[in-house]
């Protein structure tokens, strides 16, 4: 992947166990705007603190991520070790440091080694390149088995990026973490509305295991390489920007989903007939979450009770006897009642073995519609997240 005008690099400063890469740097070589969606998390890492704080400004040059240690419930010194790391990335990048942001994913509650990092800051700099994006990629995962990238080249301008997360992801907000590129130039005010429509259409229409990360961060840089004059949201370009953005996002997330702990099934939750749109987002949220919905979808189980217990658990005033569901494109439950028989639970079974099935639940209230992204819960996630420290 190239992102004109932008390298980026990935190495090993000793974080993690056997050499593996676990810092990232991602730098522009020209001043970029910069616009960021966070976690909505009352207990967020110092990390997501410093590069809010940032981002505000609306300019940044650099985004240095280490994985390994998330550097949350660190205390005061966590925020002195992220400040002093981006200071440390500033001078070799000759940048100021307040345009350094900073990331950091892994165990929480561990203290960052920050003379690790700082000894690596001078090797990862000197690595930056223009197709570095792959080494990146791999230095921000943590349970993630395989690098996510992404990218879109319509004609006259490109756009990519990377992103990880493979557990502890239900963002209101974003995933993990995602760091994308633009060799456009754009305002500040429209790239800010840009990327908050493509998170809410992508990465906040996704969960795993319904787990809100304290660490989740979406950065959107567009640093003019390109040489056009700064889009806005009426420019001739904007709907080919917006459409690039979203398609990167998603096909991010759909990778995030492939990859998350243990995974071997995704469903779409699909809900329709809802009196408002926050209703549907309620109800698909709610059967998207349900540990019942996914260990049957893990097992391939057409139990549309797990499903009618998430809808009615979802705090939405609703019409029993409105309600229709299908499973696998299988119609189980129509007016509150079940139909099919044996003959439709076994046509859904069937359906239900593929790699991607519909859970479709009808509310019969008004025209409102939502879907979210969810996957199975499966023995190797229950594994993987047991034995997370130890």
């Amino acid at each position: 992947m190239r992102i004109p005008g932008f390298r980026a690099a990935g190495i090993a400063c000793g974080i993690k166990r056997d050499r593996a890469l676990d810092l990232a740097l991602i730098a522009s070589d020209r001043p970029t705007a910069v616009a960021g969606v966070f976690t909505t998390s009352q207990f967020p890492g110092a990390p997501v603190r410093l590069s809010r704080s940032r981002v505000r400004r609306g300019s940044a040059r650099a985004v240095l991520v280490n994985s390994g240690i998330a550097n949350v419930a660190t205390g005061a010194a966590g925020v002195a070790a992220a400040r002093s790391l981006t200071r440390a990335t500033a001078r070799a990048l000759g940048v100021p440091t307040a345009e350094v942001l900073t990331s950091s994913t892994g165990v929480i509650g561990w203290p960052l080694p920050v003379e690790r990092i700082q000894a690596g800051i001078p090797e990862v700099v000197r690595r930056l390149s223009p197709t570095g994006w792959n080494a990146a990629a791999r230095a921000i995962l943590t349970t993630d088995t395989r690098i996510k990238l992404a990218q879109r080249a319509p004609r006259g301008f490109a756009l990519g990026g990377i992103a990880k997360g493979a557990g502890m992801t239900m963002p209101k907000m974003a995933t993990m973490l995602a760091y994308l590129a633009t060799d456009l130039a754009v305002e500040p005010a429209f790239l800010r509305e840009a990327l908050s429509e493509a998170v809410e259409r992508s990465f906040n229409a996704f969960t795993i295991d319904g787990e809100m990360s304290t660490s989740d961060t979406v950065l959107l840089f567009a640093n003019g390489a390109r040489g056009n004059r700064p889009l806005g949201s009426r420019s001739p370009r904007a709907r080919a920007f917006r459409s690039a953005l979203e398609e990167v996002c998603t096909e991010l997330v759909e990778k995030l989903a492939r990859d998350g702990e243990g995974v071997t099934r995704l469903a779409d939750v699909i809900v329709t007939g809802a009196r408002r749109e926050r209703d549907a987002e309620r109800v698909a949220r709610s059967v998207a979450n349900s540990v019942l919905v996914k260990t049957a979808l893990f097992g391939a189980d057409p139990n549309w009770g797990r499903v009618v217990q998430a809808v009615g658990a979802a705090g939405v005033r609703l019409r029993p006897e409105r309600i229709g569901i299908r499973i696998a494109g299988v119609e189980l439950l129509r007016g509150g009642e079940p139909v099919g028989g044996e003959a439709a639970l076994r046509r859904s079974e069937r359906g239900m073995r593929k790699r991607r099935v519909a859970i479709e639940i009808s509310l019969g209230a008004g025209r409102a519609s939502a879907q979210i992204l969810t996957t199975d819960l499966s023995y190797e996630y229950v594994r993987i997240n047991a034995e997370y420290t130890t």
